[in-house]
């Protein structure tokens, strides 16, 4: 891990929202993450990480939620659902993409033996994947039920481990190793203070830029470097307890999309750019939507920050054919 705090990450940025206790995801309460890492030498780098609502686990319920697309070259298994109900009934499993069918398996498996399911019929699993294959042998399609269940079972409350860890252990972005990265930030809507956690698998192309200074590694970037790569992609996955309809979702998730331009995307062809956006809370009457300006700014900001934390979590990692994924280090950053 870096000798840097989530808080050198903000100040960095000069971000105007202030974070969470944990500056996580797990700081909006009732969620949980559980992770699992597959790696075996310099072949394989994969994993599974799943966001775990309290809500959707120990009952038949659902929560609400939304999608936005910023670029729809990927798998995001159970988008469809969501963006016709605007509900979520299933925790967000990510994983890498020739696995995420063996991985919505495995998801609805495990739902079904939750309380409330014993007479279900119906289910929308939602997986989100990115393409590890650079780092990875990802035709192996190594992550297996057990992972999936082992991530869903050990997801706590607790800050996640972020970098080359769970669904995040063979992506790289921006010219340089990445994985999975989190913070959050409040945002008050009228007199009420919420928290807005956001949780990211960054695996996307471009050029880094930090508080609009350009930031390049030796290899600059092997998107660039292989015309033909797919798998350039990100997923986000942000919560909140401000009670806002999936439509107002809809509209948060759209700024998590935005976010990653700060740090430089460029959003390829090849790239599959989602964000997923629910709510802990159904509101009985939501917020007005010209109170949201906190609640954007919050989402542009948490979003940001767990990218580059995504970055600063993940040492440089070599994958198969001697590949290489340089790490970003603090000094990269400040000059130091």
């Amino acid at each position: 891990m870096p000798d840097h705090a989530p808080d050198s990450v903000h100040a960095l940025l000069h971000h105007a929202h202030a974070p969470g206790a944990c500056d996580a995801i797990t700081d909006v309460a009732g969620v949980r993450v559980g992770q699992v890492t597959v790696r075996e030498g310099s072949t394989l780098h994969t994993g599974v990480t799943a966001v775990v609502p309290d809500a959707l686990t120990t009952a038949r319920a659902s929560l609400p939620c939304a999608v936005a697309v910023g670029n729809g070259h990927g798998k995001l298994i159970g988008a469809t659902q969501i963006a016709e109900l605007g509900a979520l009934e299933t925790p967000i499993v990510l994983t890498s993409t020739l696995s995420a069918f063996r991985a919505a398996d495995a998801l609805v498996g495990w739902m079904l033996a939750r309380p409330g399911h014993e007479r279900t019929i119906s289910l929308n699993p939602v997986v989100g994947e990115c393409n590890d294959g650079w780092l990875s042998d990802i035709r192996t399609r190594a992550v297996t039920d057990a992972h999936v269940v082992q991530a869903l079972e050990s997801a706590t409350p607790d800050r996640p481990e972020e970098g080359s860890v769970g669904a995040g252990t063979g992506m790289d972005a921006l010219g340089f190793k990445a994985g999975i990265g989190t913070a959050s930030r409040t945002a008050r809507i009228g007199l009420e203070d919420y928290v807005v956690g956001v949780l990211v698998q960054a695996n996307f192309s471009g050029t880094l830029r930090v508080a609009g200074r350009p930031v390049l590694s030796n290899q600059q970037d092997r998107h660039a470097r292989t015309p033909d790569a797919q798998g350039n992609s990100c997923m986000i996955v942000l919560a909140t307890n401000a009670p806002l309809d999936a439509r107002q979702l809809g509209r948060v998730a759209r700024r998590a999309v935005y976010a990653m331009g700060r740090l430089g995307a460029d959003y390829r062809h090849g790239s599959g750019d989602y964000a997923i956006a629910f709510s802990t809370v159904a509101p009985a009457r939501p917020p007005a939507d010209a109170a949201l300006n906190p609640v954007f700014t919050a989402t542009l900001e948490a979003t940001e920050a767990a990218i580059l934390q995504s970055l600063l979590a993940s040492p440089t990692t070599v994958g198969r054919e001697g590949r290489v994924a340089p790490g970003l280090t603090w000094e990269h950053l400040t000059g130091a």
